[in-house]
């Protein structure tokens, strides 16, 4: 196969019809709308489902409708439009029916900007909306990797009747890079015995998120736990560069951990020990991957485009084994290579200290 020039969303978009979508839904907002131009397109020549919903909350409620049927169906947005599909979202996971949720994040809170950001991290891995469950989040750091994961989340949904996200940002739903689609996929044709099709010569199904008898939801919340539990054990992936004999780590994903390497290769080449482990999956979180590494480094630094939401979750993993710093830039900002190795550097040739939470240490940095 040979690779094309491509963008970010058109990559995703193109790399979930070839996965077999078979129904879109959705709004247009700044930086995804390319996505959904794109689908305007392909999916109606292709014979397949397109609807520009009138809102966001239509365009995921259109999708529990679809998702019901067993097809594969997604949709797309952008931080504040994903906020609106909360409660969809939480309907859909209780229902217990895959649909893949692409989310290019941008600057806020609120309405914010239309530049790249990180900030929706505690809103997908941490929320995903009311109730006990989790959604599985892939990150991409490339245009490749879009298109990779965005085929895998089809897969992980049906496999774990779950909610799959593709959690990317404007960067690189924006950015510009070859990348190599996979073929075509035949739409599916034949259906999980939960899909509901029709009820002509079989009984009815039903699918519904509403248990009033509190026993029965908690039978529906137990097995949502134990399905994590399976997901927690066997789809944790992450990337590890230089981290063989590396002193020093840094930990960062998507684009962020795509800048961190750079600032990484550069302090190798100056003679810093130093190495990076890229989180591919936020959740389920490779925390008994940084746990380990705890054991091996000096320290951990954390970078993200955001105020700390995944350091979090490093800190959790890291159990105080080892010292963690923080660095990151907000509201849209994007950090350079030179700010995350100045970080590097400063961390190789510090005392450092477990004494204060890492972020309190950098916004004091950031005054001083």
């Amino acid at each position: 196969m040979t690779k094309e020039l491509m963008k970010g969303n058109i990559a995703i978009a193109e790399a979930a019809i070839r996965a077999g979508l078979q129904a879109y839904f959705g709004y247009p907002i700044t930086p995804q709308t390319e996505l959904l131009e794109w689908m305007s397109a392909r999916m109606p020549e292709l014979g397949r489902a397109f609807v520009q919903s009138e809102s966001e909350l239509g365009a995921i409620n259109m999708v529990y409708g679809a998702a019901c049927t067993g097809k594969r169906v997604m949709t797309s947005s952008s931080s504040p439009g994903v906020s609106l599909m909360m409660e969809g979202l939480s309907y859909i996971a209780g229902t217990e029916v895959p649909m893949v949720l692409v989310d290019v994040m941008r600057g806020g809170p609120g309405l914010g900007n239309i530049a790249p950001s990180q900030s929706d991290y505690n809103q997908i891995v941490h929320g995903g909306g009311h109730g006990d469950y989790h959604t599985i989040c892939l990150a991409p750091s490339s245009v490749q990797e879009s298109i990779d994961l965005t085929v895998l989340a089809f897969d992980l949904a049906e496999k774990y009747r779950a909610i799959s996200v593709v959690l990317t940002d404007g960067s690189l739903g924006q950015m510009m890079e070859p990348g190599e689609l996979p073929p075509m996929q035949p739409l599916k044709t034949k259906f999980s015995d939960w899909a509901v099709s029709g009820t002509e010569g079989r009984e009815r199904r039903f699918l519904s998120s509403i248990y009033i008898d509190p026993p029965a939801e908690e039978v529906i919340n137990l097995r949502l736990l134990r399905r994590w539990q399976q997901i927690q054990a066997s789809e944790v992936r992450y990337k590890d560069y230089y981290l063989d004999d590396a002193d020093f780590a840094v930990v960062g994903f998507g684009s962020v951990g795509r800048i961190a390497l750079s600032a990484v290769r550069t302090a190798r080449a100056e003679g810093i020990k130093v190495g990076l482990l890229r989180p591919v999956t936020v959740s389920p979180f490779p925390t008994q991957q940084i746990s380990e590494l705890a054991t091996r480094v000096k320290g951990i630094l954390v970078t993200e485009m955001n105020s700390g939401q995944m350091l979090d979750d490093v800190n959790l993993a890291v159990a105080g084994k080892v010292p963690v710093e923080f660095f990151a830039r907000l509201g849209g900002v994007v950090p350079f290579p030179d700010e995350i190795l100045a970080e590097i550097r400063r961390m190789a040739t510090s005392d450092l200290k477990l004494e204060g939470h890492p972020r309190d240490r950098w916004l004091a940095r950031m005054a001083a």
